[in-house]
């Protein structure tokens, strides 16, 4: 078996971050979020994987290398644009070959992981199996209807009268019968390959479609109330690991993890907190599920439930909540008089002011 791993879109909905960063390297709890997926791929016993990159394929090729830190090789198969699910398996027909695989979305976070999930697969034989979670609100997903004994019986991508509540998570697997469902699609109303209606022809060819509702934990980090909601996911988990220098005037409470050559000094933490290597925390106060890159500064100033990426400076804020702060930005505060707020924001930036 083989992964497909979709790292190529343009990650719209978390501008202005992802206009100078593949959304699939923002980092969970320090980590990109793509790692994760290829931790879990290379944990189902899988050792090839191809990764399907666009635009920021450069940055994902250095981040990810030949895969061999992952235990895996990699094919890098390169993408003129986002043009549907299908077509990217349309595009990795060679790689593939005739071989099984799962497809894993690069910017998915599944907890527990998919090994379960491949070894049914290899034991059942399915020609297609997917996975499905309940969601409140169908109608942004591809969502699935099935028979009594719950096998798949019809498939729709983001309809507006959706005939069930359980929506695609971004796993699939599949055995080479796939490819001649996908060689037989025409664009969708949205101009792409959809890889719904590829299974949806699997169905109507008489294929077995079988599916897996997930009880346990997936999101899509799309979004930044997502990435924030993963991100404390992740930080649940940490053990306290203290490596850097913390001084006498500080506190540390709970799980807190400070890297190597990152220093805490007279602050109070109170985790799960991370503390990235080279990073300073002077003065302030960092509160639980908060995640600070490598080379970044906390200086006189509180936040918590947020994201903070490498090389950011805070400096002097009151405080900050539920906030994704990308690299090499400063946060600072207005000077006292005028009292106004001082703004330099990207595009598709999105600023909560308190009065």
């Amino acid at each position: 078996m083989k992964a497909l791993v979709l790292a190529g879109g343009a990650g719209s909905r978390l501008r202005p971050i992802t206009h100078t960063s593949a959304k699939q390297l923002v980092p969970v709890a320090n980590k990109p979020v793509l790692f994760y997926g290829l931790e879990a791929i290379r944990d189902a016993g899988i050792s090839e994987a191809g990764i399907v990159v666009g635009d920021t394929a450069a940055e994902i090729e250095e981040a990810v290398g030949d895969g061999s830190r992952f235990g895996l090789q990699v094919t890098y198969l390169p993408q003129d644009a986002p043009r549907g699910l299908a077509h990217a398996v349309l595009i990795a027909r060679e790689f593939l070959g005739d071989d099984d695989f799962v497809m894993y979305l690069g910017d998915n976070f599944i907890v527990g992981g998919i090994d379960g999930l491949v070894r049914r697969f290899r034991r059942e034989r399915p020609q297609a199996q997917i996975m499905l979670t309940r969601v409140s609100d169908p109608r942004a997903f591809g969502v699935a209807e099935l028979d009594g004994s719950g096998r798949v019986v019809g498939l729709e991508e983001k309809p507006e009268r959706p005939k069930s509540d359980l929506a695609l998570v971004g796993v699939y697997l599949f055995t080479r019968a796939v490819h001649e469902a996908v060689a037989g699609l025409k664009p969708s109303w949205r101009n792409e390959l959809e890889i719904t209606d590829a299974i949806q022809a699997l169905i109507e060819g008489g294929h077995r479609v079988e599916s897996t509702v997930i009880s346990g934990y997936w999101k899509d980090t799309g979004n930044v109330t997502d990435m924030l909601e993963v991100n404390r996911l992740v930080l649940e988990s940490v053990e306290p690991l203290v490596e850097g220098d913390v001084d006498a005037s500080s506190e540390l409470i709970g799980r807190v993890v400070v890297e190597a050559g990152a220093s805490v000094t007279g602050s109070r933490v109170v985790g799960p907190v991370i503390v990235g290597a080279g990073s300073v925390v002077r003065d302030s106060y960092v509160g639980p599920f908060t995640s600070i890159d490598r080379d970044c500064s906390v200086i006189d100033s509180e936040i918590e439930y947020s994201i903070v990426l490498r090389g950011a400076s805070i400096d002097g804020v009151g405080r900050i909540e539920c906030s994704l702060i990308g690299r090499e930005v400063e946060v600072t505060p207005a000077p006292r008089v005028p009292k106004a707020h001082r703004l330099v924001l990207g595009d598709h930036s999105k600023v909560q002011i308190s009065k």
